[in-house]
């Protein structure tokens, strides 16, 4: 009798424990990522990543510091009745998007990672998590980190996958880039102001749709010296500030380009000192 008592007590046991992992499962993972310190992988779901699972972090490379940009999570691959993430940073602040409702910011040491509420379903084989990142006040660089899995809703883990994404890194500048208004008629660069400047001159530029910006500055040669834009963004009135000082740059003509979709428009200031 004792013996069938144990054994009873032991299933109930692990019972709990699979109750707690399905659990676990539904409402959120945190501390699965490639982030040096965390525990990699997603136990509930698989000992090991499988390549039938694409994780992909998209958003710009670039931003200036203290900077708030959007990025998405896309998953696609494996049975994909629904997915589930844990999305991470080095550095920065990860908080949600006012247009996600499938994700919630849990606390992590000291730290803040984000994490479905519950599993969603995809759209046209994927499914995307939106999310915004605040990029640290300190130039460098800062790598945002995700795992996602995707899921048949079966009850128990079997048949579930899950895959790392790529590590994506961002190159933290000082330029700063600021939304002046969230629309615009047309393409457009604006005339940079003041013009002549020294040190520092605002640039004004419009996009009539979102897409991936561009904004850089050559010399008279045609040499590159800064990149002040590079990334994703929405359609919208932007600005930005452009700090000869922070380059050393001499006296002179300059051209700023913008450059977005097939779109282009170059203009010329001029550094005096």
């Amino acid at each position: 009798m004792k013996k069938r008592i144990t054994i009873a007590v032991v299933l109930i046991a692990f019972g709990v424990l699979i109750y707690q992992n399905i659990t676990a499962h539904s409402t959120g993972m945190t501390g699965r990522t490639l982030k040096p310190g965390s525990d990699p992988g997603c136990i509930c779901h698989g000992s090991s990543p499988t390549t039938s699972v694409n994780v992909n972090i998209i958003g710009p490379s670039s931003m200036g510091m203290g900077d708030t940009a959007t990025f998405k999570l896309k998953i696609n691959g494996g049975p994909l009745a629904a997915a589930g993430c844990d999305i991470a940073s080095s550095s920065g602040n990860l908080i949600t998007s006012p247009s996600e409702s499938f994700l919630q910011r849990l606390a992590v040491g000291s730290d803040f990672e984000l994490t479905h509420m519950s599993p969603k379903a995809p759209t046209s084989d994927t499914v995307t998590f939106t999310f915004r990142y605040i990029a640290p006040n300190t130039v460098g660089t800062a790598t945002i980190y995700a795992n996602g899995n995707s899921v048949n809703l079966s009850g128990t883990s079997s048949g579930d996958n899950w895959n790392y994404a790529s590590s994506k890194t961002i190159s933290v500048t000082s330029t700063s880039v600021r939304e002046i208004n969230g629309t615009a008629s047309s393409f457009n660069l604006k005339q940079n102001f003041p013009n002549p400047f020294n040190p520092v001159t605002k640039i004004q530029y419009g996009l009539s749709k979102p897409g991936n910006v561009t904004l850089k500055v050559y010399d008279v040669a045609g040499k590159e010296v800064a990149t002040l834009v590079n990334q994703y963004q929405n359609a919208g009135t932007y600005e930005t500030d452009f700090n000869a000082s922070d380059l050393g740059l001499t006296s002179g003509l300059y051209f700023y380009s913008l450059i977005s979709g097939d779109k282009k428009e170059v203009r010329k200031m001029i550094l005096t000192k």
